[in-house]
């Protein structure tokens, strides 16, 4: 460990490294097959105590997920040790993130994605030697930012997205962001794990602007953030 980890990683930390598939997800994953591929869930802190996630927002003029967030992350290639290698190599091509700045500390449980048959690792690190990222390839990553968990918490910052499809699922609005689907499905079951939850208006309920829902729909079984969007913990390239 190259600096201690702040108090504020517990008890996420042990209740990362004890999570079941089922506590992010409905669906089961496969024992065998599937495309393996990785996202990395990196929590800093630009000042003691306060700890935020890092987020890309994807070019608008992509073929898919155009404009929304993400966690850095993509498919696994052969070169790649292991889905935390894999997970750093995509945040350094994507945001030009140092990968020796990073501590990593547990991987979550593999989530399955059907119609595209990835298999998912989560990596959760600790930025332990933050430093100015930004979008490396403008053409895929429109913008870079350090989300601070306490507006992602902020009962005012958060709702729900209806997708045309009829699709629900949670989002966070911050930033200028709206961040939904599999990234906000799974940063919302690690604030429940943290204890940073807040109760909000699960009521407040919004349609996603159709240049956010260009996606088919995750009740259609056609998009990275079907089941994977519904944490079970929470409410009863990945978007």
């Amino acid at each position: 460990m190259t600096s201690p980890l702040p108090d504020w990683w517990e008890p996420l930390l042990g209740r990362v490294r004890a999570a079941r598939t089922e506590d992010f997800t409905r669906l089961r994953t496969p024992a065998r097959g599937g495309r393996p591929s990785a996202v990395l869930v990196l929590l800093g802190e630009e000042r003691p105590g306060s700890p935020d996630v890092l987020m890309l927002q994807r070019a608008a003029t992509l073929r898919n997920h155009a404009g929304q967030p993400a966690f850095p992350g993509g498919a696994a290639d052969p070169g790649d040790v292991d889905a935390a290698g894999t997970a750093l190599r995509e945040a350094e091509e994507e945001v030009g993130l140092d990968p020796s700045t990073v501590t990593v500390l547990a991987q979550l449980p593999l989530l399955w994605i059907p119609v595209s048959d990835f298999v998912v690792t989560p990596v959760l690190g600790w930025w332990h030697r933050p430093h100015p990222v930004h979008p490396r390839e403008p053409a895929e990553v429109a913008h870079v930012a350090r989300l601070p968990v306490h507006e992602l918490v902020d009962p005012a910052n958060r709702l729900q997205v209806r997708h045309p499809s009829g699709w629900v699922g949670p989002a966070f609005q911050v930033r200028g962001m709206l961040v939904w689907g599999f990234t906000a499905g799974v940063l919302s079951a690690l604030l429940e794990m943290a204890g940073w939850a807040r109760p909000w208006p699960r009521d407040r309920v919004t349609e996603l602007p159709p240049t956010r829902a260009a996606d088919p729909a995750p009740s259609a079984g056609t998009d990275e953030a079907d089941e994977l969007s519904r944490p079970a913990s929470a409410t009863d390239r990945h978007g």
